[in-house]
């Protein structure tokens, strides 16, 4: 919710080539099946490394943006300069969601990920904590992330991992059952 927006504008800000992963695989044939269940595609993540490596070494860009869930699945930690896990809360993360007609196992499936800090420990586990940067997005506009995003890779602000704890936070509130139901 707003990751490819906020991907996009940074690709542009940088001049930088914007990937998107999922088009991407769907475009190379990559895509090994759909698993509807989870209304989730399953790629081939070994094509799919090679690719992007033969697209990082195609470019003539000076960067690369790359947009989505498999990352950290697809992306080499030696290409990899910086790795922004935008984290959004579940409050409002739901709000989206029901807004954009998720089908209730998706919005559970992805609050649970964002409440358990899956894609960050994912992130965390391939690049290391020196190359993740997390980023709440929450109630910001895309403008106001992208400027957060510019100013850890101009060096004026520094990376950060662990700033938020979204079970915490709804345990405290004593709403986590309303939002962890996978």
């Amino acid at each position: 919710m707003g990751k490819t927006s906020t991907a996009k504008r940074l690709a542009h800000k940088l001049d930088a080539l914007y990937v998107n992963l999922t088009e991407l695989a769907t475009k190379k044939d990559f895509i090994l099946r759909k698993d509807e269940k989870r209304n989730t595609l399953i790629i081939d993540e070994k094509r799919m490394t090679r690719e992007i490596g033969k697209v990082i070494q195609k470019t003539e860009k000076n960067a690369i943006v790359a947009d989505g869930h498999c990352a950290a699945d697809v992306v080499p930690a030696h290409l990899a300069t910086h790795v922004f896990v935008l984290r959004r809360d579940p409050v409002e993360l739901k709000k989206l969601m029901e807004k954009a007609g998720f089908s209730d196992n998706k919005m559970w499936e992805n609050l649970a990920a964002e409440i358990l800090d899956v894609c960050l420990i994912d992130a965390i586990n391939v690049y290391g904590k020196e190359k993740i940067c997390e980023v709440v997005v929450t109630g910001k506009t895309v403008e106001e992330n992208i400027n957060e995003l510019l100013n850890v890779l101009r060096g004026k602000r520094k990376p950060r991992v662990g700033v938020v704890d979204w079970l915490g936070k709804l345990e405290s509130e004593g709403v986590l059952d309303s939002y962890l139901k996978v």
